[in-house]
């Protein structure tokens, strides 16, 4: 299972190592929404959390849509600048339906989007690829869109139906309350990873001059490779996936805070960007083997994992997880069962949705590399 980029022909200088002022506020943003997932910045989490103006924290959990589950390809730009301001006037230049649609993504199955040629030049989409049907042009996206945001929640909904109503007003709130986040947490966080970003820059770009593509993936992620050909970056997700980086290249953007996340952003019409995480200090102590194989039993079936990748994004119904792995309800409950017997999953009852939650400390039990393997 693995995400496919296609560099045949492509100069080495296409291939770009910058860091990305958004990139990485979209990155706290998620520890914020997800703090289970980053129990090392647990802490900071809490610190940025006490010390927000009640009105900023009600808008991020309102827009929290964009960076929870799944993060806007928006918000990791293809051609990084130096400063958020600069990152933000690009997504301002990005028409409604790309926006919206990039929005309203909220899930990272199978069903998110297959993409082919060429690229665009810049962080916005290109018109000569194929892209997915937009909400606010097509009924059944529009209404397929408003059914997984109410499945999310209240918030979601709401937040899901002021965008498809009055794209502007809610593009420009988005806008101002990333601003402020700037000034809230971003900017001296950010000046506390900058060196550490800097650094990783250095090296990459070092070795992709003198030591070639491969060398420079290597140092990426273990989960990063050159195929033997070396035509086609490999990416160890678990999703199969492929899209083409013909014309423009694909861009790589380490972060401090998204570890232990791996994103890719391959939608058609995008450019192929990959979000790493930077190496940690000192490498985490070995699980004992009797806890891993308590629990390996129950995730020895690949629709299992697939389930718990998309689980680790959020809570899912079983009807959204059917959807989004083109399963058949029945079959995802029954994975769903064996998966709770294990401990795995809760589950909990929102109305007329049951939501599963996947029950990271007892994942993390496994040990962190099938943690990061899901996470990715």
């Amino acid at each position: 299972m693995t995400l496919r980029i296609d560099i045949s022909g492509l100069p080495s200088e296409r291939l770009r190592f910058a860091a990305s002022p958004l990139a990485e506020l979209t990155a706290m943003l998620h520890v914020l929404a997800e703090p289970g997932h980053h129990p090392q910045l647990a802490g900071w989490a809490g610190d940025v959390w006490a010390g927000l103006r009640p009105e900023l924290a009600e808008r991020l959990r309102e827009a929290e849509f964009l960076w929870r589950s799944s993060q806007a390809d928006f918000l990791i730009p293809a051609r990084p600048r130096q400063t958020l301001a600069e990152e933000l006037d690009d997504v301002d230049r990005i028409d409604d339906e790309t926006y919206v649609t990039a929005a309203l993504v909220t899930t990272c199955g199978s069903n998110r989007f297959h993409s082919a040629g060429p690229s665009p030049s810049s962080s916005s989409p290109s018109s000569s690829r194929p892209s997915p049907p937009s909400p606010l042009t097509d009924a059944r996206a529009r209404e397929r869109a408003l059914d997984l945001a109410q499945a999310r929640g209240g918030r979601q909904e709401a937040f899901a139906e002021r965008l498809l109503a009055d794209p502007a007003a809610v593009r420009a709130r988005v806008r101002q309350t990333l601003e402020q986040c700037a000034e809230a947490f971003f900017d001296a966080a950010w000046a506390g990873v900058a060196v550490q970003l800097a650094t990783d820059l250095r090296l990459k770009n070092d070795l992709l001059r003198h030591q070639g593509i491969g060398a420079a993936l290597a140092s990426v992620s273990g989960a990063v490779t050159l195929a033997p050909d070396g035509d086609c970056i490999v990416v160890d997700k678990l999703q199969d996936k492929s899209t083409a980086a013909h014309g423009t290249g694909v861009t790589f953007i380490p972060s401090v805070f998204g570890r232990p996340h791996l994103v890719a952003v391959h939608a058609p019409g995008w450019q192929p960007v990959v979000q790493y995480p930077v190496a940690e200090p000192s490498p985490s102590e070995p699980v004992p083997l009797e806890t891993v194989s308590l629990r390996l039993e129950a995730l020895a079936h690949p629709v299992r994992l697939r389930l718990l990748r998309t689980l680790a994004r959020g809570p899912h119904t079983t009807g959204e997880l059917a959807h989004t792995w083109e399963l058949s309800p029945p079959e995802v409950s029954r994975h769903l069962a064996v998966l709770r017997r294990a401990g795995l999953l809760t589950a909990r009852r929102h109305g007329r949705y049951v939501r599963y939650t996947l029950n990271l400390p007892d994942l993390t039990a496994l040990g962190t590399d099938l943690l990061a393997a899901v996470l990715r």
